[in-house]
């Protein structure tokens, strides 16, 4: 009986690892979030590229300044102190908690067409989750759980957001796709043991201003971290790509 429980999990691996492995999950980066012991921290770079980008480097154009542990006792701000490779927190989400993060000041860009000149804003965020309870939208684009196992629910400024693609991906590179429906529920299985980050896109085209600054087009990605604790154990972590340089 054991002998074949290990080789139906072995089969499994198999499968799921011919049919799922990318490269470069999205076409950008990503800020996600990661709980190791006492200590909460936020990285940019690629989850499944494990690629964390570094100070000197791209980390510098962070500021964080928009972070929050959510438990029963409401909303309460969290501050980011900036380390090498990552921005550590000083607090933690317990089980059934959450920490949000969205940075507003990542710098703007300018991007021509037809001899138009318009200037874009990106504006990542992320939220991790400690349990698979059910969470209330906060981000303006937001990924939550909703309470059923794999079943996460897209919002964009508190509303359900269809036909969104989110991307789920572990850490050795292993990941899914999967469209919202017209709810903005989206439905993943979890096969790994381990750290799950998922991430949805969108673009605003809608002009508006921040910091003072117009711009004609807003674009979002958020993360959603979460540890799935039972399941195939996971494959190793690619290598460590180096940081990116910064030409900016």
């Amino acid at each position: 009986m054991q002998l074949t429980s290990i080789a139906r999990l072995g089969a499994l691996a198999t499968a799921l690892l011919t049919g799922a492995i990318v490269s470069g999950t999205a076409s950008a980066h990503q800020i996600w979030l990661e709980q190791h012991g006492k200590v909460a921290s936020v990285y940019f770079g690629e989850f499944g590229d494990n690629l964390r980008e570094a100070s000197p480097g791209l980390l510098d154009k962070f500021k964080l300044q928009n972070v929050a542990l959510i438990s029963s006792k409401g909303t309460q701000p969290l501050q980011a102190s900036k380390q090498a490779n990552a921005f550590t927190l000083n607090g933690k989400a317990a089980a059934g908690e959450s920490i949000i993060v969205e940075e507003n000041s990542y710098p703007s860009w300018e991007e021509k067409k037809d001899d138009k000149v318009t200037r874009a804003v990106w504006i990542p965020a992320a939220r991790l989750v400690a349990g698979h309870q059910a969470q209330t939208p906060a981000l303006t684009l937001d990924l939550v759980p909703t309470g059923q196992p794999g079943q996460f629910q897209v919002s964009y400024r508190g509303k359900p957001l269809p036909q969104a693609k989110v991307n789920a991906v572990v850490q050795s590179g292993w990941a899914k796709e999967a469209y919202s429906d017209e709810q903005g529920l989206v439905s993943f299985p979890m096969p790994w043991k381990g750290t799950y980050v998922l991430e949805v896109h969108h673009t605003d085209n809608t002009a508006g201003q921040r910091n003072g600054e117009a711009y004609a087009k807003a674009m979002y990605v958020t993360t959603l971290s979460l540890v799935q604790p039972q399941g195939v154990a996971p494959l190793p972590a690619p290598p460590a790509a180096p940081p990116s340089k910064d030409h900016g």
